[in-house]
């Protein structure tokens, strides 16, 4: 059998820029293009063809059913032409029990017959029988299908962009650029109709709308130029989207742009000796530079700066001491917003790719970021990335030269508990505040970066308490450019936000037969931290041949909701990525853990494991998602999701992915969830120990081997009352299950 041309009817297999596909004619259908069978079987071709056309039919009259009013027969709504042929035709232009009919004609000849006869003859009518109106402007219905709860999303952003008229912006041209794009709306425009054989971008994966439908902007897009959060979308799914809008964080810190300047030893010295309780401190002898931030302030009395690794605040931008490449790279933003990669990635068949929106095309190309088939695999950072990059008051700059020392570069984000909100300002609303760090690695080069995010008590700053806490939003964002054959070891840390509640998962009989004072879950509603929302973006692009990203991620803090979002992109050959992730959840924290692997050249590889602990009545929800591209050949990745579940009010989502188009690849993926096991608690307490204790000897060992890869000079020793071990240890034994076991559906399960 021959290839059937598209005919009038177009199949919709993605939406280009609506949220829901409007009603659409659907386009030519592969079940005619059954080359293989016809040559076997004249008989099987027949009816093969027959049955075809009536499906291709059957589909038109369904198209036709989903546009309102459709109730005339089939025939008087679509009104085309029918060319009259001596053979048997449907008016589709098939032939029936015959094959397609052959005039003659070429394949591109009648896409493009096809394509104007759709444009110009298409004829659509109402129950009342006479033509529907073409819609030409389409911002009428820019915003009608935003719900209450998406208006309340776009109104609590723009608190966030004005923050109560405080629009003042510190980083020059990187801030105007991410504001205008951010304050830019997206055009509603059809796309372009490309024409068989003649574009190289052509595909029959194409989504067109009825000219009778309005055109719609993407979801999230109807107000900025950035897809900005909704409780529905799918970057924002099993997040607590209400009750973060439901908090305003409109306020700034005080000072901020400005640095925190400590004028007293005796300050400086309790600052320091606070930070060793957090493990957040390194001596001059033990790290090659400490960047200190407080409240999103540069501290130089707390900072060991070089010439390699220093802070870049508003004087650097204004007068133009800040490289065009650093601009370049701080002017990125993520989930493809970006379309142009930071690195040429080679292809043998259609030569160096530049464009994101283009690899894998035309038939497994994204498209653009702004597109709904786009933003549906997304993570939700572009808004947020442009949002920092308003209102960082600084850059935390690291640069790894042939000169750096081998040792590690700390960054402390620390903050206190009212954010530095001015005295007597309005306790409702909740502070805000954006890190920024960028880190660039030379080709040859070594770095070993450690960021912690840690808690500081008032008096550490001030000697007093007076200062009321405040809700929080920490915005933070990362980016980390690797260059040929240069290694990076990353490892993030996350504690502030305190330490949740135990027990909560305790019910009203077990709290009054153990005879506790208040209830649990009371206590921990009241918890300050609990209105803090924690955001964290760490964007990574290995630009060079054989260049290495290896990450250690540990979320362990106790802030109310949590989402941690990471992105890798490995653009040359030989590029490799490991990403090692622990989510520690309890009390009625909300936790949110997304990664990206994107494999774009040949010979990449990447390793993930990420382990999770859900107790309380938390909820925690983890999304990984490795995407291979058509020009990532032989490309080795893995991807294992592990969660231990510690109470049965504790709820976790594990959604491993992989999207692979390339051919010649070795894959895998898999996720677990499950109890701690029944069997390790018996040989452990069979050997002396007591029930707590067991517990929280398996509950370590499963942390520990994603915490050992840590940096060991931060981790610390192993009895060092403050390294990482024992501050683990200190959270895990705060959501350690205190009850027996019990039989719930066959299964043992911790209470």
């Amino acid at each position: 059998m021959k290839f059937l041309p598209p005919s009038i009817l177009h199949l919709s297999t993605r939406n280009s820029i609506g949220a829901h596909p409007t009603p659409t004619i659907l386009l030519s259908s592969p079940l005619l293009t059954m080359e293989s069978s016809v040559r076997r079987s004249p008989v099987v071709a027949a009816i093969t063809t027959a049955a075809a056309a009536a499906a291709v039919a059957l589909v038109a009259l369904s198209a036709a059913s989903v546009v309102d009013a459709f109730t005339l027969p089939h025939s008087q709504l679509l009104q085309h032409p029918v060319k009259s042929s001596s053979s048997s035709t449907s008016s589709l232009g098939v032939s029936i029990g015959l094959g397609p009919e052959n005039d003659g004609s070429s394949t591109k000849d009648k896409l493009d017959v096809a394509a104007t006869a759709e444009d110009e003859q298409l004829i659509i009518r109402g129950e009342d029988g006479l033509p529907l109106p073409y819609i030409t402007d389409f911002e009428p219905y820019r915003t009608s299908r935003m719900s209450n709860s998406d208006k309340d999303a776009d109104a609590w952003f723009t608190t966030l962009l004005t923050s109560n008229g405080d629009e003042t912006s510190y980083l020059g041209p990187i801030s105007e650029l991410h504001k205008e794009r951010l304050l830019t709306k997206v055009e509603l425009i059809d796309e372009p109709i490309l024409k068989y054989g003649e574009d190289e971008e052509w595909t029959p994966y194409v989504s067109r709308r009825l000219p009778t439908s309005p055109l719609y902007p993407a979801y999230g897009l109807e107000t900025y130029g950035l897809p900005v959060l909704r409780r529905g979308a799918e970057a924002w799914r099993n997040f607590d989207v209400n009750g973060l809008i439901a908090v305003d964080y409109s306020s700034r810190p005080v000072g901020i742009g400005s640095d925190y300047v400590v004028d007293e030893n005796e300050v400086r010295e309790k600052l320091i000796s606070a930070l060793q309780e957090k493990g957040a401190w390194l001596d001059e002898d033990e790290c090659t530079a400490r960047l200190v931030y407080i409240n999103g302030r540069f501290c130089p009395g707390l900072s060991k700066q070089t010439e390699s690794v220093k802070n870049l605040d508003s004087s650097h931008f204004e007068s133009g001491a800040v490289p065009d490449k650093t601009l370049e790279y701080l002017s990125r933003l993520p989930d493809g917003f970006t379309d142009e990669l930071a690195a040429e990635v080679p292809d043998e068949s259609k030569g160096p790719l530049t464009s994101l929106a283009k690899l894998s095309s035309p038939d497994h190309s994204v498209g653009k970021a702004t597109s709904q088939f786009a933003i549906n695999n997304q993570q939700g950072t572009a808004a947020f990335a442009a949002l920092n990059s308003i209102k960082a008051g600084c850059v935390a700059y690291i640069e790894s030269k042939d000169d750096l020392e081998k040792r590690p570069v700390l960054v402390v984000n620390a903050q206190t508990p009212s954010c530095g909100s001015s005295e007597g300002a309005d306790e409702s609303k909740g502070v805000a505040f954006h890190p920024r760090t960028l880190a660039v690695v030379d080709d040859g080069c070594i770095l070993s970066l450690v960021q912690m995010c840690v808690d500081l008590d008032e008096d550490s700053l001030s000697g007093n308490t007076a200062s009321s806490p405040r809700a929080t939003l920490k915005n933070g964002y990362t980016q980390i450019f690797v260059g040929s054959n240069a290694n990076v070891t990353h490892s993030f840390l996350e504690e502030s936000g305190g330490i949740v509640t135990s027990n909560v998962e305790m019910s009203d009989e077990e709290v009054a037969k153990a005879k506790l004072d208040e209830n649990p879950r009371d206590v921990e509603a009241r918890r300050p931290a609990l209105r803090n929302s924690n955001f964290e973006m760490i964007d990574v692009h290995v630009t060079g041949d054989g260049g290495s990203y290896d990450s250690s991620i540990l979320e362990l803090g106790g802030s109310g909701r949590s989402r941690l979002a990471i992105s890798a992109s490995l653009l040359r050959p030989g590029a490799m990525a490991s990403i090692n992730g622990f989510a520690l959840s309890g009390g009625a924290q909300r936790t949110d853990m997304r990664t990206n692997i994107h494999h774009m050249a040949q010979g990449t590889i990447s390793r993930q494991e990420q382990r999770n602990m859900v107790g309380g009545r938390s909820t925690a929800c983890f999304r990984g998602r490795i995407r291979v591209e058509q020009s990532a050949q032989q490309t080795d990745s893995e991807q294992l999701s592990r969660t231990i579940l510690l109470s049965d009010h504790a709820r976790i989502w594990a959604t491993p992915s992989l999207e692979i188009i390339a051919d010649d690849v070795q894959c895998k993926h898999g996720a677990t969830v499950s109890d701690l096991s029944e069997e390790e608690l018996f040989y452990l307490r069979s050997r002396g120990l007591d029930r707590t204790l067991a517990r929280n000897l398996l509950m370590y060992a499963f942390v520990e081997e994603i915490g050992s890869s840590v940096d060991k000079v931060v981790a610390g020793g192993f009895n060092d009352e403050n390294g990482l071990r024992q501050r683990i240890i200190r959270r895990l034994e705060n959501v350690v299950p205190k009850g027996e076991k019990t039989l719930v559906g066959g299964e043992f399960q911790s209470v």
